[in-house]
């Protein structure tokens, strides 16, 4: 196709060349190039759709679609469009309060949408939701067709609304519907006490990081009243990750003034995020598994790397990447991996994972005792709490 032509099918379409060229030209080094023949494919796709297309489609529903699709072209899990609604759903995340029902999806296989656990007091956890469970319709949608983003956006809503999800227990053997009525989740990411049977030892589970995480562990800290305790339990595993700064401001309790993460873009360039010298100086121990990932393994490669405490369960998750939030026009953004981490010791952990110094695992159908209430600690905690009572002796 002729520069003239797509040019002419874009004016008769209603579509000026200067709005195409902005949203898809491509920066290279301080030029702007375009690529005719893909303009060309795009514009006639346009006129096909807007002449011959049964349905009628705006144009703002296409530049959508396209905008999506150049992102999903990337083949990276982590980088999406989100249009208004998926936008404000994830702000609403890492500030860590949003209506929904209080479900947090694994990791472990994203083409899958297993429960990992239901938030405590919400929702799902009131009917019944367990450790496992795979979702398989949320109201009319197919679940096993849809990514995890997708998912959380449907499961979210406004406080009295309702949601009904089937899903498949393996456990049983069985499919069940359940009908949920969303609720405010507003979802406390650090929870502090004394271990139950080891009045000495504190116990920290940190759940996720928002951006309210290291305040509330400053928080906690001082409620506990460190002095007490001898030595402390950090709790990482199933911890997803989230807000950069958070992790590094929870960090800087458990390692010594310095580097806590580099941060490497695309050019080489280097930004170093330093511990705010807040070391509690106490033995401790950290508990990680294959699902302790992004940011919680910010905070496990330093201390491994700083040799300030020990790293107790199985290898983590492995995702050592960057993603950076982009805004864009009517409450859209663009999510893109911007950059890689490394560790204090330049460590690449992506895809890799970090590797305890303590390998733990649970026994075949034993559930982590997250936060527990008894003494009956689950195989990774009893070995955990070992450790640490061999370091304060």
């Amino acid at each position: 196709m002729q520069d003239r032509d797509w040019k002419a099918i874009l004016k008769k379409v209603g579509i000026s060349f200067g709005v195409i060229s902005i949203i898809f030209t491509v920066t290279v080094g301080g030029f702007i190039v375009a690529n005719l023949q893909h303009m060309g494919r795009l514009a006639r796709v346009v006129q096909l759709v807007q002449g011959d297309y049964l349905e009628k489609a705006s144009f703002g529903q296409l530049i959508d679609g396209a905008t999506r699709g150049i992102v999903d072209s990337l083949g990276d899990p982590y980088s999406v469009y989100m249009d208004a609604q998926e936008n404000a759903q994830l702000m609403e995340q890492i500030e860590g309060k949003f209506g929904g029902v209080g479900i947090i999806l694994s990791l472990k296989d994203p083409k899958k949408l297993t429960v990992l656990r239901p938030i405590k007091n919400t929702p799902a956890a009131k009917a019944g939701l367990e450790p496992g469970d795979v979702i398989m319709k949320i109201d009319s949608q197919d679940a096993t067709t849809i990514d995890q983003e997708k998912a959380v956006s449907l499961m979210r809503g406004d406080p009295g609304t309702k949601v009904t999800l089937v899903v498949y227990r393996d456990s049983a053997k069985k499919t069940l519907t359940v009908p949920l009525t969303r609720e405010p989740i507003s979802v406390p990411t650090v929870e502090g006490e004394a271990l139950p049977g080891n009045s000495d030892l504190a116990y920290i589970d940190i759940s996720q990081f928002s951006t309210n995480t290291a305040n509330e562990l400053a928080s906690v800290l001082k409620n506990m009243d460190m002095s007490k305790y001898k030595g402390i339990v950090l709790d990482l595993r199933y911890n997803h990750g989230g807000e950069l700064d958070a992790a590094v401001g929870v960090a800087s309790y458990f390692v010594k003034p310095g580097p806590v993460v580099y941060i490497v873009d695309n050019q080489g360039r280097t930004v170093t995020k330093l511990a705010e010298g807040n070391f509690l100086g106490k033995p401790f121990v950290v508990l990680v598994n294959e699902e302790s990932a992004s940011a919680s393994e910010i905070v496990s490669g330093a201390i491994k790397d700083e040799g300030t405490g020990t790293l107790v369960g199985v290898k983590t998750f492995g995702k050592g990447i960057v993603q950076t939030i982009f805004p864009l026009d009517s409450g859209t953004s663009v999510k893109l991996t911007t950059a890689k981490y490394l560790t204090p010791n330049k460590v690449d952990i992506h895809k890799k994972g970090i590797e305890p110094d303590v390998k733990a695992e649970l026994k075949k159908g034993e559930e982590a005792t997250i936060s527990p209430t008894d003494r009956n600690y689950d195989s990774q905690l009893t070995q955990a709490v070992q450790i640490l009572r061999s370091k304060i002796k």
